[in-house]
Parts: C-alpha cells; sequence; structure tokens
C-alpha cells in the first residue's frame, strides 16, 4: 500500500469541479491511502469526501515564511508519497513540486505541466476547458477516466431540515446575485427586476431566496428575495450545498454556488459577461446552462425571466 497526494487549494467552484477528478484517481489506486492537501475553508468539508482518507492543512502563509514552509514540507515528506496529483496547477503548488519532487515528471507528480500536450505551450493549453484540461492530465498520468467529465458534488451535502422547517420552504427559487468585490464584472444588476417578475406571474407558488456569504449578509439587504441565515450567520458549504440540491430553479452569477448547481444536478443556469466563457469553465451540465452575453448591464429581466419561466413549464 502506498500513499497518494491530492492537491486542492480552492476556490469553491474548482472545490466542485474536482470532485470527479478526485473520484478517479482514488478509483484508481483502491489499495493505497488517498491524502489531500487544501486550505482552512475547505478542511472540514473534504473530510466528508468519501473518497479521501485524511486531509493535510496548508495555511499558505507566504513563501518567505521559512520557518512554517520547513514545517509544511516536513509533515508532506514524513508520509513518503509515491504519487502526487496537483489539481490546483500552481505557482504555488509548482513551488512545492521544485522542493519534494524537483526533478520528477508526470510518473511521480502529475500537473498540467508535466502532463503538457507536446503540441501546445501552457498558455494554449489553458483556452481548454477546465474539466478536458484534468482528463487529460489523469490520462497522461496512467489513469483510467470514468467520472472526471461528470462531477458529483453531492458528498458536500448534510441534512437542512431544520433550516428549511424555520424558513417553511418548500418550492422556492434560489437567487446569487453577489460576487467578490474585485469581480465586479461578473455581477448581474437586475435581480430585483427579476424578482419583481417572477412574484408577479407566480405570486406564493415559489418562495424566492438568497443564501448571501458571509461578507454578502449586508448586501443581501438590497435584495429583495429572503436571505437565508443559520442563526444568524451564513450557510456553509455542506448546508447551501443541500439548499441548491433542494431548489426547484438556481439563477446565478459566474461564481462558487453556481458550480455546485452544475454539479449537484440541480436546474437553473449561470449568467456570463465577457469575462469568460461557459465553455472554458466547464459549467454547463444537463440541468444547467448558461445565458452568454458582452455585457450583463445589457441583459434584461425580461429575458432571464422568459428563460426561467420556460424551464419551470
Amino acid at each position: 500500500m502506498s500513499n497518494i497526494l491530492i492537491i486542492k487549494h480552492g476556490s469553491l467552484g474548482d472545490i466542485a469541479q474536482a470532485s470527479g477528478a478526485i473520484q478517479d484517481i482514488s478509483e484508481n489506486h483502491k489499495n493505497d491511502q488517498i491524502f489531500l492537501l487544501t486550505t482552512k475553508p475547505y478542511f472540514d468539508l473534504f473530510k466528508k469526501n468519501p473518497f479521501i482518507h485524511e486531509v493535510i492543512l496548508d495555511k499558505r502563509l507566504p513563501r518567505y515564511n521559512l520557518i512554517y514552509l520547513y514545517f509544511l514540507m516536513r509533515e508532506l515528506k514524513k508520509h513518503k508519497f509515491s504519487k502526487v496529483f496537483d489539481l490546483q496547477n500552481s505557482s504555488r503548488t509548482n513551488f512545492y513540486k521544485n522542493i519534494l519532487f524537483p526533478k520528477a515528471g508526470k510518473e511521480i507528480w502529475s500537473s498540467s505541466i508535466t502532463t503538457l500536450p507536446s503540441d501546445k505551450n501552457k498558455e494554449e493549453f489553458d483556452k481548454v476547458s477546465v474539466l478536458e484540461r484534468f482528463d487529460h492530465q489523469l490520462r497522461e498520468s496512467g489513469l483510467n477516466t470514468s467520472s472526471i467529465l461528470k462531477p458529483d458534488f453531492s458528498w458536500a451535502a448534510t441534512d437542512i431540515s431544520e433550516i428549511k422547517n424555520f424558513y417553511k420552504l418548500d418550492k422556492y427559487i434560489l437567487l446569487f446575485p453577489f460576487c467578490s468585490p474585485h469581480l465586479i464584472i461578473k455581477k448581474w444588476p437586475h435581480y430585483n427586476k427579476l424578482i419583481e417578475l417572477i412574484s408577479d406571474r407566480y405570486n406564493d407558488e415559489y418562495k424566492i431566496v438568497t443564501a448571501p456569504g458571509p461578507s454578502e449578509i449586508n448586501d443581501a439587504k438590497d435584495i429583495n428575495a429572503l436571505a437565508l441565515l443559520d442563526n444568524g450567520r451564513a450557510l456553509n458549504i455542506s448546508q447551501l450545498t443541500s439548499l441548491i440540491k433542494g431548489s426547484s430553479f438556481v439563477v446565478a452569477n459566474d461564481t462558487g454556488p453556481a458550480h455546485i448547481t452544475a454539479h449537484v444536478e440541480a436546474k437553473g443556469f449561470a449568467l456570463f459577461g465577457k469575462h469568460t466563457t461557459a465553455y472554458k469553465v466547464s459549467i454547463e451540465r444537463e440541468n444547467f446552462k448558461a445565458i452568454e452575453v458582452s455585457d450583463l448591464n445589457n441583459l434584461s429581466a425580461e429575458k432571464v425571466f422568459e428563460r426561467l419561466s420556460n424551464s419551470l413549464s
């Protein structure tokens, strides 16, 4: 039995996308111990993943913090990993490779760099969709892949019956109108108009709700929908996953909750401006689609509502 390391630091959407890759790695190493290196926001979450045996915390302190770096590398070295699957593929994880396995090829350290197609440079390869890149990486590393292109994030869900009972939730449309302050280009500005259209058409058939993150609770006051909290706190990732999974429909900006929706087979769509494409981030599934426009400001609430109502009918 060998020890296998997977590296996945974040972000939330990337964590959901990586579920299929993690499952494939585990199923190709049934007799081995699977470890996962991640950051604090996802440490407890990954402990629930049935394909991982042990989770290691990376605080991601600055690289010049030599004391922290020494102890992290010592922790990793003690497990004598026979193979590392770098699913983060960042400059930081490549830095770790140069410390742990400086001369290793894809047989020991699987990454987008060590498995780069011979006819593409890194910049060209990064234009391929996320899941197709993962699939190429694992196949080049000698793995059979069956789950990577259809990630299932349902393992993250938990029981939220108390929250649903408290808010009297039965049929509900879930909106995610938020985004990081530095990614305002992802934000569609017409959610309140959409809420008005939904209320006019469906009356009380659906509750219209949001689930703000910790930094979005104040912003949720500007949205004319019921903001779901757990005793005044934002829902954790497992609670959020269950809320999404039980929804009638989801409308979201291109953020982490949109990717969760895609990978728990919930129904809905994400709104994309010019910042990227639905293809590149591998978000479209059978029940979850994208509306893509050049400028989100010019995407009308009426057009979004038309797509929503057609999907609900």
